[in-house]
């Protein structure tokens, strides 16, 4: 049983189902995607503009196991080990990341998925993820590139421009940098709380406006009424 997936899992199967007879139980099992994934791209409902991937030149799989498995359905396909070690890139490299041949030209692709999916991303990070130019980015930002009619977003990870560790990794840090909001300032009190303050001055004035034989001195609350923005000496009369 093959414990790791293959070099994009997705765009495998795809190939695989286009190009031989297994059934989905070995695509799923052998690409690690569960059995309805693999159906749903049959299908056409799932990882639709995936270019299919071939295992045999990757050197995944050979001719002679693919035929094997398709005369034995129980037959369950294994990953071949690379037998050349390739090196990750090291991340914070100066310089765009290579890419290659095959891949570039659906990186205008993958810069527009960048641009609409996460829009606090800087030219540069997606210069590190896809391996492109700023000119290149600003042109498809502004709808200026030369074939942004045909362009379609599509998710850089599934056409293999960068790894998912490494745009998360872009991602977070874009989102550390942005700054702080700005603080409003300070804003007026609701009506209630003022209202509710003035009557609570105007029964103040009364009680200390009230003589000490328990008559309320009507002039001193009045006046304080003045004061508070209350009625004025025409009212009292």
């Amino acid at each position: 049983m093959a414990t790791v997936a293959p070099l994009m899992p997705k765009a495998t199967a795809v190939w695989l189902l286009d190009n031989t007879a297994l059934s989905f139980d070995q695509i799923a099992e052998f690409c690690k995607l569960h059995r309805l994934e693999v159906k749903a791209i049959a299908d056409g409902d799932a990882a639709q503009g995936i270019k299919g991937l071939d295992p045999v030149l990757t050197g995944q799989l050979t001719r002679e196991q693919i035929t094997a498995a398709e005369a034995d359905s129980t037959l369950v396909l294994k990953l071949n080990e690379s037998k050349v070690a390739s090196s990750q890139p090291e991340r914070g490299k100066k310089g765009p990341r290579y890419t290659p041949v095959s891949r570039r030209q659906d990186r205008p692709n993958a810069i527009l998925w960048l641009v609409r999916n996460h829009p606090e991303l800087k030219d540069a990070a997606i210069m590190r993820l896809v391996g492109t130019t700023k000119s290149t980015i600003s042109a498809i930002r502004e709808r200026t590139h030369w074939n942004a009619a045909a362009l379609a977003p599509m998710d850089p990870v599934t056409l293999g421009l960068c790894s998912q560790t490494d745009l998360d990794f872009e991602v977070n840090r874009a989102n550390k940098e942005k700054p702080l909001p700005a603080d409003a300032g300070a804003t007026l009190l609701p009506a209630s709380e003022t209202t509710a303050r003035k009557e609570a001055e105007v029964a103040a004035a009364a009680a200390q406006s009230q003589k000490p034989g328990g008559d309320l001195d009507v002039g001193a609350v009045f006046a304080k009424l003045k004061q508070l923005g209350g009625k004025g000496d025409k009212d009292e009369d």
